[in-house]
C-alpha cells in the first residue's frame, strides 16, 4: 500500500512532538483566502482548526489522507506541512475501481502551484508500504466505507498502516456515530459506525488509544437516520479518535 508514493519520504519525516493546540501554521491554512468558497462554507460544521490541532500536524511532516473525497482536509494538510512536508491522498484499489473519479478532486489540488507537496495514490489495500515514514494518518467520515469493501480485513488493513506510521506517529479516525449495538450493515445503510468497533479494530493492529475530541459530537442526533438525510446532514454526531504507534520521543 502506498509503496511508491512515500518510499522516498523517509529522509524528510519530521521527528516532531505532537502538539494539540492551534499553531500559526494551522491558523494560516484555515484563513487562506485562496481556499474554495465551498470549503470555507463548510468550516462551521467541520471545525478544521480544532481537527488539525488534534492531529498535531506541523510543517515538514508526512501525512496520509485516506479516502480524501474532494480534498477538504488534503488542502489544509498541504498548507500546514509546507514545501518540506508531504501529503499522500490515498484510495484503495478495491474502492477506486468502482469510483475512478474518486481522486479527481485531490489531483486538481496537486496541480495547483502552492500544493505541489500533494501526491495521489491508489493500490491494493493490503499491499505493504515502506516502514516508519508517516507522521499522521488521517481518515475523515470514511472509515465506515472500508467495512463495505467485500472481504477486506480491517485489522489487517490497520496493521499495514501501523507499519507505515513512524514510532510516535498518530492515526486519526473521524466518523459518523452509529447507535450502540448497531448491526454491521449500518456502515452501508446509514453510513455510520460504532466508536467501539473502530477502537477494537485499530487497537488490535497495535496502535494505542491516545485521546478523543468531542468537538463534533451532537447528542441531539438520534443516530438512526442516514447521514445524507436532510434532517441531519452536516450535523451528525461524530467521534474523533486518536491512536498512537508506541515508541519515538
Amino acid at each position: 500500500m502506498i509503496r511508491a508514493a512515500v518510499s522516498s519520504l523517509a529522509l524528510i519525516v519530521a521527528a516532531a512532538t505532537a502538539a494539540h493546540a492551534a499553531s500559526p501554521a494551522i491558523d494560516a491554512a484555515v484563513a487562506d483566502s485562496t481556499r474554495p468558497a465551498a470549503d470555507r462554507d463548510r468550516d462551521a460544521e467541520r471545525k478544521p482548526a480544532e481537527m488539525l490541532a488534534f492531529t498535531g500536524v506541523k510543517p515538514g511532516m508526512v501525512v496520509i489522507d485516506i479516502l480524501p473525497g474532494g480534498g477538504y482536509f488534503t488542502r489544509l494538510f498541504s498548507d500546514v506541512v509546507g514545501p518540506t512536508g508531504k501529503v499522500v491522498a490515498y484510495v484503495p484499489d478495491e474502492m477506486y475501481a468502482g469510483r475512478p473519479k474518486s481522486l479527481d478532486g485531490v489531483t486538481a489540488i496537486a496541480a495547483e502551484p502552492n500544493h505541489k507537496n500533494v501526491e495521489t495514490k491508489h493500490d491494493p489495500a493490503l499491499a505493504p508500504g515502506p516502514a516508519n515514514v508517516a507522521d499522521v494518518v488521517w481518515t475523515s467520515q470514511n472509515y465506515h466505507d472500508l467495512h463495505n469493501v467485500p472481504g477486506l480485513d480491517l485489522v489487517a488493513f490497520n496493521k499495514v498502516l501501523y507499519g507505515i506510521v513512524r514510532p510516535g506517529g498518530v492515526y486519526i479516525v473521524l466518523d459518523h456515530s452509529a447507535p450502540a449495538g448497531s448491526a454491521a450493515t449500518t456502515t452501508d445503510t446509514l453510513h455510520r459506525i460504532e466508536e467501539a468497533t473502530v477502537r477494537k479494530e485499530v487497537e488490535a493492529a497495535g496502535f494505542v488509544f491516545d485521546g478523543e475530541s468531542k468537538v463534533l459530537a451532537n447528542p441531539a442526533d438520534p443516530r438512526t437516520a442516514k447521514v445524507f438525510d436532510p434532517s441531519i446532514r452536516g450535523h451528525t454526531d461524530q467521534f474523533v479518535l486518536r491512536f498512537r504507534k508506541p515508541g519515538g520521543k
